[in-house]
């Protein structure tokens, strides 16, 4: 991304940082980049579709033409469109990763492998879509959002207390991090 002196140029350089993404067409300095941010999740484990409740709250907080915010289930290479479309792929999901439920945290990961261990399907799909992304030599930047859980025991479409105490922090989080990135 080439900056000139405009708008671009006062934000980033002006204030000593440089720009943060990465965008395809380095011709157009002033194109906003393609952000897909996707939740995923199994609504019928509870706090497993944590991402999917997140997504529907911040459909409604974020609307710009250059986000696309998509209920991703439990899929897997059905996404892969819509990776190959984006700049920047933000990622909701939940983790079973031994922090207490409830837990925030926001990684960068760059291979299938740094991904934060889940229970479910999804999770062998996601994976999988992003080593088919790396083969295609297609692969957008991604923030992935997780939220830690414990292990659910049985089918309920109820949320535990600390991931309901948790959803307006991810919503916010998520949105703090689109403005800073993509508006």
């Amino acid at each position: 991304m080439t900056l000139t002196r405009g708008r671009d140029y006062h934000r980033f350089v002006r204030r000593g940082s440089r720009p943060r993404l990465k965008v395809k067409d380095k011709d157009s300095p002033g194109v906003k980049p393609r952000v897909l941010v996707l939740g995923v999740g199994n609504l019928l484990l509870g706090d497993e579709g944590v991402g999917i409740h997140v997504i529907r709250r911040l459909q409604s907080k974020i609307r710009a033409e250059n986000i696309t915010i998509i209920d991703g289930g439990t899929g897997g290479y059905s996404l892969l469109e819509y990776f190959e479309q984006a700049d920047l792929v933000v990622v909701v999901d939940a983790a079973l990763d031994d922090n207490p439920p409830g837990t925030i945290s926001r990684v960068s990961p760059r291979f299938a492998t740094d991904y934060p261990p889940t229970m479910v399907s999804h999770d062998v799909g996601l994976k999988d879509t992003l080593g088919a992304l790396a083969l295609l030599g297609k692969k957008p930047r991604l923030v992935l959002f997780s939220i830690s859980i414990e292990n659910p025991g049985s089918l309920t479409l109820e949320l535990s207390p600390a991931i309901e105490r948790a959803i307006p922090r991810v919503v916010k989080a998520v949105a703090d991090f689109l403005k800073s990135v993509a508006f």
